[in-house]
């Protein structure tokens, strides 16, 4: 039978259920779900947010493939308070380096947010007073090793906080960072719609 799952990886969890040192994983939060569910794609052990778990391969192979490209959006806690002209730059894409090569991001959507309504998160983020910061909202088409963090350093404004919010139009309203929810297949059609 194939199951959907839809969970809100919390701050400092692995995306994966395999042990590693003493850091926490999947398994602290979802060992009770049958062995053939895996995430699909990642969010690394410093990002929150929204991560699709399953056993439908097919599903899978789409989520993962840059061949169906899909939006997903991240909401970014900067440190400064970020320029129209920054915003710019991430649309239009940005250099970064991937694996000591140069990359240009593809175009994204950019847009400065207020600060949205979110978990706390622990530990919480290190608060200087002198020191500003804002929120933006990200949308990617493609998923390149820490290419948020990556994007904002380029354009001068370091990431503080990152949560993934949606992919496609699944997101994480209403849930608690550790909350999971079970969903149905329908699920697949708001993945992949704008």
């Amino acid at each position: 039978m194939l199951q959907y799952f839809i969970f809100y990886k919390p701050f400092e969890v692995l995306s994966q259920f395999s042990a590693e040192g003493d850091k926490k994983t999947l398994s602290d939060y979802l060992g009770h779900l049958s062995k053939d569910i895996y995430p699909v794609g990642r969010l690394d052990y410093d990002s929150e947010g929204l991560l699709i778990l399953t056993n439908d391969k097919p599903l899978t192979h789409q989520l993962l493939d840059p061949m169906f490209a899909h939006q997903r959006t991240y909401w970014v806690q900067v440190e400064g308070e970020i320029t129209d002209e920054a915003i710019l730059q991430l649309c239009n894409g940005v250099m970064i380096n991937i694996n000591g090569k140069q990359h240009k991001t593809k175009p994204a959507i950019a847009k400065k947010i207020t600060a949205p309504s979110l978990p706390e998160r622990n530990p919480p983020i290190r608060f200087r007073k002198n020191i500003p910061t804002s929120w933006i909202a990200l949308t990617l088409t493609e998923g390149k090793n820490r290419q948020v963090r990556r994007m904002t350093a380029a354009v001068g404004f370091p990431t503080l906080r990152l949560v993934r919010y949606s992919i496609g139009r699944v997101n994480i309203d209403g849930l608690q960072s550790g909350d999971c929810i079970e969903t149905n297949a329908a699920i697949k059609q708001k993945l992949f719609s704008k």
